[in-house]
């Protein structure tokens, strides 16, 4: 892929989305670590110049993928809570639906989940006060859309639906370095499998954590 240099707002909008889409293809090869400008460069068909006239830094362009990827991802989950939790269930039992499809949803989120794991710590910096404002702005639009699907199917959470989210996504991200063993940790669990006793599945630890998140915040009887 090669393109002339974008002389309007449209064709700067184009090149823009073919840096995202392209990190987006490497994200499903490599972790978030692995992505390099260079290779982004080369894989989109521009000077690595060229691609930080687009996006500040490599980290500014993981951000914006990862805000995408969020408002994609809810619009799913929408869905997935009307046909996974019966509103007609007690609190209790919603609350297990609950998790049971918020859990399954997020751990299918490998990218997103990799993505939340860096924000904190990798992605937030190396970042101008301005990408970091309107990926803040998009991460708090996006937070309160997750909040008021919670409430929507458990309105028993009331004014915590924002602070349960925002754990669940973190922990998403926690969670999910330890599914991913490097090669010399499988190694040592092929040869020695009692170590491997507490390797993590990602679904069933997130699921022992939203539920219990989510009885915790339940107004008590």
């Amino acid at each position: 892929m090669t393109f002339q240099r974008a002389r309007s707002e449209e064709q700067r909008a184009v090149r823009r989305r073919a840096i995202l889409e392209t990190t987006s293809a490497m994200l499903d090869e490599m972790p978030v670590a692995e992505v390099t400008l260079n290779e982004l460069s080369r894989r989109v068909g521009l000077a690595k110049t060229a691609v930080l006239r687009y996006f500040e830094s490599r980290e500014a362009v993981l951000l914006d993928l990862m805000d995408d990827r969020t408002t994609t991802w809810l619009a799913e989950l929408d869905q997935e809570l009307a046909h996974g939790v019966d509103l007609s269930r007690p609190a209790m039992e919603r609350a297990e639906q609950t998790a049971d499809v918020l859990s399954r949803s997020l751990a299918a989120q490998t990218v997103l989940c990799d993505l939340f794991g860096a924000q904190g710590g990798v992605l937030e910096h190396n970042v101008s006060v301005d990408v970091v404002r309107r990926h803040k702005r998009a991460s708090l639009g996006n937070l309160a859309v997750m909040a008021g699907l919670i409430r929507r199917h458990l309105p028993e959470v009331g004014d915590n639906a924002e602070l349960f989210c925002l754990n669940a996504l973190i922990l998403g991200g926690a969670l999910s370095a330890y599914t991913s063993p490097p090669p010399s940790l499988l190694a040592v669990y092929e040869s020695e499998p009692a170590l491997a006793v507490h390797q993590i599945d990602l679904r069933t630890a997130l699921r022992l954590a939203i539920i219990t998140s989510l009885v915790g915040i339940l107004p008590r009887s």
